[in-house]
């Protein structure tokens, strides 16, 4: 009988009709596939075959993964990107299980695969699994539940992650600079285009560890209110403000955005909240935003983007994403969040795409994950931290090849006299 690596392989071409884009070892030690120096897929437990047949794609994919069970050895990036193809961009082109079923080029693939995973059923799904009743309700008590399940894991492990900026949204970069150089840029690069000045009263709607708000604070000398739905956030910026001698300017809250009541604001920065708001709610984000604006008030909505369905009624989330990393949280073509700013009443002034730059900050922080991996999986659990491996290594391929996006929108609630506070020549910021 032909070694597991040789049946596997053998197996994968069938089912997928064309070579695998990487070599592949099996638990028992053999390897099939191209040779050479490039990356090898490492099928450690053959458990992991018994979770993509139950849960054929993503999902079996990533248990596999969090549990330990599938690996990779040598460039990360490279095989996810060979991968891609096969995996996420492929899921969409199935004709549906009926179709599958009755294929019996498949049917005899499956049975074959069944012999070879083992005794079933399959293993339980990690610990690291979101569970929960309902999915996409955004209702105040499933969002925070989504907020705690991703940023209420511990602050040592996201500054290990983050580094001492502690900014969880892409830096600003130029060549040669490091990474807390590029994250104080991106900071200013937002005072900047919000026009801040002494006394100006800014609201961060998803602060963070709070830091946009010290930045706007000490540089600007706004006054700023910071509200997050993660306690262990709130709790760190709080300790940060008071170290950096700014209570008399910066307050942080545990807060739902819709329960903001102490609008006008003179500006609103949202960076990297709005992808977990929703679709069914963003028209009452923007909505609510604007109200909290000041006539001549500005907005910066920082925003991750996906490119444009054919049928947008299609489109769903990213199943990895959902069950592990962001539960609900959804992705908006640049369209879409341009033209529901403007129902909402804002005129917007200027779009920035810095997604080149998100791919560069997610390879830092996949470095400083590598380089303290111990200490991040005794900070959390070998289960999180490869979920977080993989999540930022995906992100960063998905950006590199222009599969998703990140924009700056600046806008502005321009009052009837059409006086928009804002000089003729829109990116002054960047002279």
């Amino acid at each position: 009988m032909a070694d597991a690596a040789t049946r596997l392989a053998t197996l994968a071409e069938d089912l997928l009709g064309s070579p695998l884009p990487v070599r592949l070892r099996a638990w028992d030690g053999s390897e099939a596939g191209p040779a050479g120096e490039g990356p090898v897929l490492v099928v450690r437990d053959r458990r992991a075959l018994r979770r993509m047949i139950w849960k054929p794609g993503e999902i079996g994919l990533a248990r596999a993964w969090v549990a330990g069970e599938l690996d990779v050895e040598g460039d990360l990036y490279e095989a996810l990107d060979r991968l891609s193809g096969l995996i996420w961009e492929r899921e969409g082109e199935s004709a549906g299980p009926l179709a599958a079923v009755r294929d019996p080029r498949v049917r005899a693939a499956a049975a074959a695969l069944l012999r070879l995973a083992g005794p079933l059923p399959p293993p339980p799904p990690p610990a690291e699994e979101v569970r929960r009743p309902g999915r996409g309700l955004h209702s105040r008590r499933s969002d925070k539940r989504a907020i705690s399940h991703h940023y209420d894991v511990g602050n040592d492990f996201y500054s290990l992650v983050l580094g001492p900026s502690m900014v969880y949204s892409c830096a600003y970069w130029t060549d040669g600079g490091t990474l807390e150089e590029a994250q104080r840029d991106k900071l200013d690069l937002v005072a900047r285009k919000l026009r801040l000045e002494e006394g100006d009263r800014l609201l961060d709607v998803g602060c963070g560890w709070g830091s946009m708000a010290i930045h706007a604070a000490r540089e600007y000398g706004a006054r700023v209110v910071g509200i997050t739905l993660s306690r262990e956030q709130a709790a760190f910026a709080r300790k940060r403000v008071a170290e950096e001698g700014l209570t008399d300017r910066v307050e942080i809250r545990v807060q739902d955005y819709r329960d903001v009541p102490d609008g006008p604001y003179d500006a609103i920065s949202s960076i990297g909240m709005a992808e977990h708001v929703g679709a069914v709610r963003y028209r009452e984000y923007a909505d609510l935003l604007y109200g909290l604006l000041k006539p001549g008030g500005r907005l910066l909505n920082h925003q991750i983007s996906r490119r444009p369905e054919p049928d947008e009624e299609a489109y769903r989330i990213d199943p990895f994403i959902d069950a592990y990393v962001f539960p609900d949280g959804e992705l908006a073509p640049m369209g879409s969040t341009l033209t529901i700013l403007e129902e909402a009443g804002f005129e917007v002034r200027d779009v920035e795409a810095l997604r080149e730059h998100y791919a560069l900050t997610l390879r830092r922080w996949v470095a400083n994950l590598e380089a303290e991996w111990d200490r991040a999986v005794r900070l959390v659990s070998p289960g999180r931290a490869r979920i977080w491996r993989l999540y930022m290594a995906a992100s960063a391929v998905s950006f590199e090849r222009n599969r998703i996006g990140v924009n700056q929108f600046l806008a502005v609630r321009t009052p009837p006299s059409g006086t928009s506070g804002l000089p003729r020549r829109s990116r002054e910021w960047t002279e």
